[in-house]
C-alpha cells in the first residue's frame, strides 16, 4: 500500500468533497433519519384546527414525537408526524386536542390493534377527530350576530305578540315579555356589536401572545419546582432538628446522675463569686500597678532592675548617709 503522500491529490480532494457533501446532507435532514427521529406516520383530518408543525405528539399524555408537516390533500388535511419509543397498532386513532387555554394544540394517539400500523397508509378520517377552535367560534358568533336585522326581529316579535293577544294570560304575558326582550336587544344593538368586536379583538390578542403566555406558565412551573425543592430542604432540616433534640434528650437522661452534682457545684461557685465580687474588683484594680512595676523590674533582661532601701541605718559609714528618700 502506498503512503498518503504518494497518492493522487486530485482523487483525495474529490473524495473529501464527496464526504463533506454527504455529511452536509445528513446534517440537513437528520430529523428524517429513522434511527434518530423514529418512524414517520400520516393521518387524515377533516380540518387542521390550528395544528402546526413541531407541535407535540402524545400517547397517554406522554410526548413520543412531534408533527413534521400539515398540508392540504384534496378535501382533507394530511398530517405527517414522527413517533419514537411507542408501538402503534393497525387500529390506532388520532385526535387534535387543546394543550393550553390559549389555543395551542397537540396530536393525541390511542394505540389500538394487534398488528403494527403500516407507515405507508395514513390513518383514515373515520379514526381521526378535529376540535372546534374557540377563537373561530367567537368569530363566527360575531359574524352571525352582525347579520341579524334587529329591527325586523323586533317587528316580528311585536306581530307575534299582537296575534296572540286574545290567548290566555300566561301565553300573552310570555309573549309580551318576549316583545320587551326584543326591544331591549334592538335598543342595545350598538353596545352588543361593540362588545362582540372587543371579544374578537381580545381573542386575537390572546392568540398573538400565545408564546408569551407559554413562557409565563413555564417560568411559573420553574418557580413552583424551586419552592417545592426549598420545602423539601426545610422539611429535612426540621426532621434533623427533631432527631437532634431526641438525641440530646436521651443524652441528658442518660447522664443526669453525673450532670446534677456538677451543675450544683457550678451553682455554688457562681454564688461565691457573686459574694466576693467587691474583693475581685479591688484585686483587679490593684493588680494593674503591680503588673506595671513588675514589668519595669524585668525589662532589663535576665536581671532584676531594683534596689533595697533601709537595709542599713542612716549615717553609718559612707553608705546610706542620707537615708531612704521616698
Amino acid at each position: 500500500m502506498s503512503s498518503f503522500s504518494q497518492r493522487d491529490p486530485l482523487k483525495i480532494g474529490v473524495a473529501g468533497i464527496l464526504v463533506l457533501v454527504v455529511l452536509f446532507l445528513l446534517a440537513a435532514n437528520y430529523e428524517r433519519l429513522p434511527f434518530i427521529s423514529g418512524t414517520t406516520y400520516t393521518a387524515e383530518f377533516s380540518e387542521a384546527a390550528g395544528l402546526r408543525a413541531d407541535n407535540e405528539v402524545r400517547v397517554a399524555g406522554v410526548k413520543v414525537g412531534s408533527v413534521s408537516d400539515v398540508e392540504l390533500a384534496g378535501d382533507r388535511v394530511l398530517v405527517s408526524f414522527r413517533v419514537s419509543g411507542a408501538e402503534l397498532g393497525d387500529h390506532t386513532t388520532a385526535a387534535i386536542k387543546v394543550k393550553t387555554l390559549l389555543g395551542q394544540k397537540y396530536l393525541a394517539l390511542d394505540p389500538q390493534g394487534s398488528k403494527p400500523m403500516d407507515d405507508d397508509k395514513p390513518i383514515p378520517l373515520n379514526r381521526t377527530m378535529s376540535p372546534y377552535d374557540v377563537i373561530e367560534a367567537f368569530s363566527d358568533l360575531s359574524k352571525n350576530v352582525d347579520q341579524i336585522d334587529t329591527q325586523q326581529l323586533a317587528k316580528s316579535f311585536e306581530t307575534l305578540s299582537s296575534t296572540f293577544k286574545d290567548t290566555p294570560g300566561e301565553v300573552s304575558g310570555a309573549l309580551n315579555g318576549l316583545s320587551q326582550l326584543s326591544q331591549t336587544i334592538s335598543s342595545r344593538d350598538e353596545q352588543i356589536e361593540h362588545l362582540l368586536n372587543n371579544t374578537t379583538q381580545v381573542s386575537q390578542q390572546l392568540a398573538d401572545r400565545n408564546e408569551d403566555f407559554e413562557k409565563l406558565l413555564s417560568d411559573g412551573n420553574l418557580l413552583l419546582q424551586e419552592l417545592r425543592a426549598r420545602r423539601d430542604s426545610i422539611s429535612s432540616l426540621l426532621t434533623g432538628t427533631q432527631e437532634l433534640s431526641q438525641q440530646l434528650t436521651g443524652l441528658v437522661n442518660d447522664n443526669q446522675a453525673q450532670l446534677k452534682p456538677t451543675l450544683e457545684q457550678l451553682d455554688k461557685v457562681t454564688k461565691m463569686l457573686q459574694r466576693n465580687q467587691a474583693n475581685l474588683d479591688k484585686s483587679l484594680n490593684t493588680f494593674a500597678p503591680f503588673t506595671r512595676l513588675f514589668s519595669n523590674v524585668l525589662g532589663s533582661g535576665h536581671w532584676f532592675d531594683t534596689y533595697i532601701c533601709g537595709l542599713l541605718p542612716p549615717a553609718v559609714g559612707p553608705i546610706n548617709q542620707e537615708g531612704c528618700k521616698q
